[in-house]
């Protein structure tokens, strides 16, 4: 729908606090009226894009967590943020910024809570496996989720190295820690 396209546009730009009902009907070329008729004003049309958003950065990234060996779920998720960050700029842009007062959904740490539940699922199954304490599972998630997280934010404005290698360096640290970090990481998928 050319609102939510337009909107969506506007809201990367600008933020959630200085867009306006009026910039948005302005630059889809319609009266206001009918952003108010489809969405019933500018909190309607943001929840709608933010929605769109998590579904679509929830979806890359459980899918990626399917791999059968952790680090390759690790590398994929990895690069499956990263991806959603290069594809998708405007939506990341929207998840990063301003939402409205009291908004607790659609925020980049709610969507980061809903991704560190499922990379809990994991680390907690691998961690029985290894002999590692299970209760640990959740802080790490969080910590592994997180780095990616404003590791993402930071290459969204860098946008170097490549993908590829911030994603491996990422998966390096994550998965050899700072002990055995490798001078020239790769893909295990290589």
């Amino acid at each position: 729908m050319q609102l939510v396209a337009v909107g969506r546009s506007v809201f990367a730009e600008r933020g959630y606090e200085a867009t306006t009902v009026e910039e948005i009907a302005e630059r889809a070329k319609v009266s206001k009226p009918v952003v108010y008729e489809h969405f019933a004003g500018k909190e309607g049309l943001y929840a709608v894009i933010v929605d769109r958003e998590v579904a679509t950065l929830l979806g890359r990234i459980i899918e990626a967590l399917k791999a059968p060996h952790p680090k390759r779920a690790l590398e994929q998720a990895a690069d499956a943020f990263l991806s959603y960050i290069e594809d998708e700029q405007d939506g990341f842009r929207i998840l990063v910024r301003d939402a409205p007062l009291g908004s607790q959904t659609g925020t980049l740490p709610s969507v980061m809570a809903d991704i560190a539940a499922q990379v809990e699922g994991l680390l907690a199954t691998e961690f029985k496996t290894r002999g590692y304490p299970r209760k640990i599972a959740p802080m790490m998630a969080r910590a592994l989720v997180g780095m990616v997280a404003l590791t993402g934010e930071w290459w969204l404005e860098e946008r170097k190295p490549s993908r590829r290698v911030v994603a491996a360096h990422l998966v390096n640290l994550a998965w050899n820690g700072l002990k055995g970090l490798e001078p020239n990481p790769g893909s295990s998928a290589r």
